[in-house]
């Protein structure tokens, strides 16, 4: 019988964030379904480096740091990095922090907002990631976006630094015209920001709708209003790095580049449940179609439910959000198409009945057409 593959995990579970225990999880599931033996250790540098423990350990899955990647490459362990923050170079699973800005700037997009910011730390790679998915995407339909940084532990090592981290939402905050959609690097700052808000006045969400990063459903539920988060798919990046770090060990060729895992969704909740339209007529049509656009439905159906007519309600769709009552009910129905098809391996027959289409057939022209590729091609680039 083959001798069972001993594996060292460092993920910094001494921080229990729901990224770092999803990794775990991640990682464990593969070694299970393969047999590995893991061994969970803080300070795998220094178990490589031992004397006592040479040649017994097959490979790494860790939070790559630079003496931990240097101690692998000395004693010929292979190992795979799940941080973005990692030594280049070194073979790497990581979540993509583009898509996930990319993905925050089309939900606040869709909700009718044109005013933006993005809330970060500085100097760090996994912010400036998402910044710049968020400014991507925005830039692309011509809006601007103000931002605010913050040092990662200046805000929690001293008093001082607190009272310096809250001045410096205050100030920024006073930038502002609202209504404005923010995207915020972590769901923490995001109930900081949320407090700093509420106590200048401004309502989340109807004058500020913001979604944070991890989906921490501790943070993002503890307290009104819930929070719209981006879960970033960390089960998947462990699961992915545990099967790149057994390809290593069997002499496979190490990988160029980083291999990207796209964000598995996002959870949309309290603090992002408005639509920044000035006309009232619009914004109950545009609740309508959030909530019904599952359904079979219609843009007669649509005017009728704000009692009105469907000429003048087009017209004041153009005017408010520049696109039609139909282009708007067909955006929530990808949308919902393209989460259940991430979410699930529910075939596409099932995606579109759920989502709202007449029929596959349907559902399939509808998205080729706008996405430019095919529902199967769109699934397996993101799960």
């Amino acid at each position: 019988m083959a001798r069972k593959r001993r594996v060292v995990l460092k993920l910094d579970l001494e921080e229990p964030y729901r990224c770092n225990l999803d990794v775990f999880a991640g990682c464990q599931q593969y070694a299970a379904e393969v047999g590995w033996d893991c061994m969970i250790n803080p300070f795998a540098d220094r178990v490589l480096l031992s004397k006592r423990e040479t040649g017994s350990f097959d490979g790494v899955l860790a939070h790559g740091t630079e003496p931990l990647v240097k101690a692998a490459r000395r004693t010929g362990v292979p190992i795979v990095n799940v941080s973005v923050d990692a030594p280049r170079g070194v073979p790497s699973v990581i979540p993509d922090c583009r898509a996930a800005g990319a993905m925050a700037a089309e939900h606040l997009l869709g909700r009718g907002f044109r005013q933006f910011g993005f809330l970060g730390f500085s100097r760090n790679p996994f912010p400036r990631r998402q910044r710049e998915g968020f400014h991507s995407a925005l830039k692309q339909e011509g809006f601007p976006c103000t931002d605010h940084s913050f040092g990662l532990n200046s805000y929690i090592a001293s008093a001082k630094g607190w009272e310096t981290f809250i001045a410096g939402l205050n100030a920024w905050v006073d930038t502002w015209t609202s209504p404005i959609g923010i995207y915020v690097t972590e769901d923490l700052p995001c109930r900081y920001l949320i407090e700093v808000c509420q106590s200048r006045g401004l309502q989340v969400p109807q004058d500020v709708a913001i979604v944070g990063s991890h989906n921490d459903e501790v943070i993002c539920n503890s307290s009104s209003p819930s929070l719209t988060s981006i879960d970033h798919g960390y089960f998947k990046v462990g699961y992915r790095a545990a099967a790149m770090l057994g390809r290593l060990m069997k002499g496979r060729k190490s990988p160029s580049s980083p291999e990207l895992v796209p964000p598995a969704e996002l959870v949309f909740r309290q603090s992002t449940d408005s639509f920044a339209v000035d006309d009232p007529l619009v914004s109950r049509a545009l609740n309508f179609i959030a909530a019904h656009s599952h359904e079979p439905m219609g843009v007669i159906d649509v005017a009728n439910n704000a009692a009105t007519t469907r000429r003048t309600l087009e017209r004041r769709f153009r005017q408010s959000l520049d696109r039609s009552i139909s282009e708007e009910i067909t955006r929530f129905r990808l949308e919902r198409a393209k989460r259940r098809m991430v979410e699930s391996d529910a075939a596409l027959g099932e995606v579109a009945e759920a989502s709202g289409f007449t029929n596959a057939d349907h559902f399939y022209k509808v998205f080729a057409r706008i996405e430019g590729m095919s529902p199967t091609e769109y699934r397996q680039a993101r799960q």
